[in-house]
């Protein structure tokens, strides 16, 4: 089953989608827990399908970029925290920001938390706490120095489009596309730590709240965006997430 939220005039919407993911969002249906069936693109926009108070996202978790970037391997997940301003929608524009040269990408699995939780026993209970998986692009302003200011900034986690609920995350296909050029190819058996194993370690040092998003690393060949990229990055049972980077103040 796939979750989505939608913006109405009346205000956002939660509800089961049915329809396409991977091409265009508008045509499907949204349908609450009223039983009241919106159409999406006609009666309201396709929104990031959760509001994360906070991001926990993983590093360094796929063998082949850590051979990439010439990385040691972790003992334990690598991880770190974007803010909640650093939600972003899918098909927003990504503002290019002004003070950064260096803007990359990184095509994310990412799972929602269903409700609040602490100090996770085992794979069941993990599976029990979430909503599901979805997509999160990890941008990065690679010239910056330390990761809060090089991750952690406004918009700076366009997450989306769905949420699938009946998923096995541990061996799912993806790919990134940049300006049509494919940049990422690599399926989520390449992890580390894979993802109920590193929400079981991550709870055991936070209490995860509600909406709360946990991503789980970048496979390799991460780059480099322009104004203008159009960025499609797509996992298998989710659907794609889709942005195009513009300039400053651009609509």
């Amino acid at each position: 089953m796939k979750l989505a939220r939608i913006e109405t005039d009346d205000g956002v919407v939660e509800g089961t989608y049915e329809g396409d993911t991977t091409d265009t969002y508008d045509g499907g249906t949204l349908t609450a827990d009223d039983g009241t069936t919106y159409e999406v693109g006609e009666d309201g926009d396709l929104i990031a399908p959760a509001e994360p108070g906070t991001f926990y996202c993983v590093g360094r978790n796929f063998a082949e970029k850590i051979d990439q970037m010439d990385y040691d391997i972790p003992d334990i997940p690598d991880w770190f925290i974007k803010p909640a301003v650093s939600l972003d929608h899918p098909e927003t524009p990504i503002e290019y920001p002004s003070w950064t040269e260096e803007l990359t990408y990184a095509g994310e699995l990412a799972a929602v938390i269903d409700e609040e939780c602490h100090d996770l026993d085992g794979e069941q209970e993990v599976k029990e706490a979430l909503r599901g998986f979805t997509i999160l692009n990890d941008l990065d302003a690679l010239d910056q120095e330390r990761r809060t200011a090089r991750k952690a900034f406004d918009g700076s986690g366009p997450l989306g489009p769905v949420i699938e609920t009946d998923i096995d995350p541990r061996d799912i296909q993806m790919t990134t596309h940049i300006a049509g050029e494919k940049r990422q190819d690599a399926t989520t058996d390449w992890m580390i730590f894979d993802p109920y194993e590193t929400i079981a370690f991550l709870s055991e040092r936070y209490t995860f709240k509600p909406g709360d998003v946990i991503s789980f690393g970048s496979p390799a060949n991460p780059g480099l965006l322009e104004p203008g990229d159009d960025i499609e990055i797509w996992y298998e049972g989710i659907g794609t997430l889709r942005n195009t980077v513009v300039e400053p103040n651009e609509e």
